[in-house]
């Protein structure tokens, strides 16, 4: 069999692990994977569906494929993921260059959706999107120095803004022996950052052991050899126990960077949203998560535009930000998706809410520029990511920063650095939000 399998994975880091999962059981199958879709036999389009921007790109990214497939440089094309979960009569019907769709559920049956598709036949499989997860290798497609580590799939929060429980299934969390085996191999192929992944990731354990683990997962990732960083996305903040937080202050492979979306701050919209807890719980969670973590950088996501968001509202988020001065805030305008509560509601107008999503992105602009400011002349552990020609630089990441959501730091060395290094680095300016230094000559 020589068969070559393209992968084009869109999305979130979730998603992307899905994909890996996909390339590892092709490739234990005896398929030639490729990260590239030109000359390949199938190509697997890994798609997000969560909002429109996704969708878009999803779309842009098949009929890119599509043209490809038209010139004869790749032979079928699958489509996985989420936008497959959730328009899955409408992609084989208006998307005719498609040969196969597999829903979320179906992951680990692209082996025999491949086969099929090379036999010429066609594909379209959506088993439950409720079942438990199975365990299998993966290919990493990051950088050899740092992986994702997905603990749960699914989610049971049920927001009004969102799909995701229609098109992940109700929350599953993985065995935690599973998880501390997976992060002993990736630490012994080289991964030194560890990224904790889930839908929500305060939840993990609820539903398998009856009880929230997260904390004790986290006590147990940080045993093993190897492992640097342990970084942590995506804490639902109304399920931060003391134990949780001991342990996020405690531990010093944990980096002091928490990603909590919390996605507005109006008492009135939270509730309308269904996300649990109130703006005054909010303000005491992060005044007493920076009381317990020195240093502590906090990330968020905010939704402008949400249904009940007048200039009342939208000034009360303002405010909170200006009050609370989160270094890392992504601000996305309100997406009325089909199927839920909230697209039923009443909302702002999509040209309002990308004017308040553009304030938000100048108030926080200027936050993020006192926080880089405040760090001239300090010392910082930086993991190197390579080196740029065009600015003759080393480049890389501190533990502020996660990779492809936050920014860089550049820094000069007389001595070569490898991908994949620690240093430490002295902070001399700052540019365009992101930070410039220079190696210390002592650090070895």
């Amino acid at each position: 069999m020589n068969e070559t399998i393209g992968m084009v994975s869109l999305g979130c880091a979730k998603n992307q692990v899905d994909a890996e999962q996909m390339l590892y059981l092709l490739r234990q199958a005896g398929f030639t994977v490729s990260a590239e879709p030109d000359n390949c036999d199938v190509v697997i389009v890994n798609t997000c569906g969560f909002i429109d921007s996704a969708k878009s790109e999803a779309i842009d990214n098949i009929l890119a494929v599509a043209q490809r497939k038209a010139a004869g440089t790749v032979g079928k094309i699958l489509v996985t993921g989420c936008l497959a979960q959730r328009y899955q009569k409408q992609i084989l019907e208006e998307l005719p260059e498609v040969d196969g769709i597999l829903g979320t559920g179906s992951y680990y049956d692209v082996v025999s959706a491949v086969r099929q598709l090379l036999s010429g036949g066609g594909v379209s499989e959506f088993d439950s999107i409720n079942e438990n997860i199975p365990e299998c290798g993966r290919i990493l497609t990051t950088p050899r120095y740092y992986a994702y580590l997905k603990i749960a799939e699914g989610c049971d929060n049920h927001c009004a803004f969102c799909v995701i429980p229609s098109l992940r299934g109700k929350y599953r969390s993985r065995p935690m022996d599973a998880l501390l085996k997976e992060a002993r191999e990736l630490a012994a192929s080289g991964v030194k950052e560890l990224i904790v992944v889930a839908q929500d990731t305060s939840r993990y354990g609820l539903d398998l052991y009856g009880e929230r683990r997260l904390a004790e997962l986290l006590t147990k990732l940080c045993l093993i050899d190897g492992i640097v960083w342990v970084r942590v996305h995506y804490l639902y903040p109304d399920e931060m126990s003391d134990a949780l937080i001991d342990v996020l202050a405690s531990e010093p492979k944990i980096v002091k960077y928490l990603d909590i979306p919390i996605q507005h701050i109006n008492d009135g919209i939270l509730k309308k949203m269904n996300r649990r807890g109130s703006g005054k719980y909010l303000r005491e969670l992060l005044a007493k998560l920076r009381a317990r973590i020195p240093g502590l950088v906090l990330r968020t996501s905010l939704i402008a535009g949400l249904p009940g968001e007048g200039e009342a509202e939208f000034e009360e988020l303002c405010d909170f930000l200006r009050e609370v001065r989160m270094e890392r805030v992504g601000a996305f305008v309100f997406s009325p998706e089909e199927g839920t509560r909230a697209a039923k509601m009443e909302y702002p107008p999509e040209e309002v809410a990308q004017h308040r999503a553009d304030v938000i992105t100048e108030l926080q602009s200027r936050i993020m520029d006192d926080y880089n400011a405040s760090h001239i002349g300090t010392s910082m552990q930086v993991l190197c990511e390579g080196y740029d020609e065009e600015n003759e630089a080393y480049f890389g990441r501190t533990y502020a920063d996660s990779p492809d959501i936050d920014g860089k730091i550049w820094f000069s060395s007389n001595r070569d650095v490898e991908p994949g290094q620690f240093v430490t680095v002295t902070v001399t300016d700052t540019c365009d939000g992101e930070l410039i230094g220079d190696l210390e000559e002592t650090d070895k």
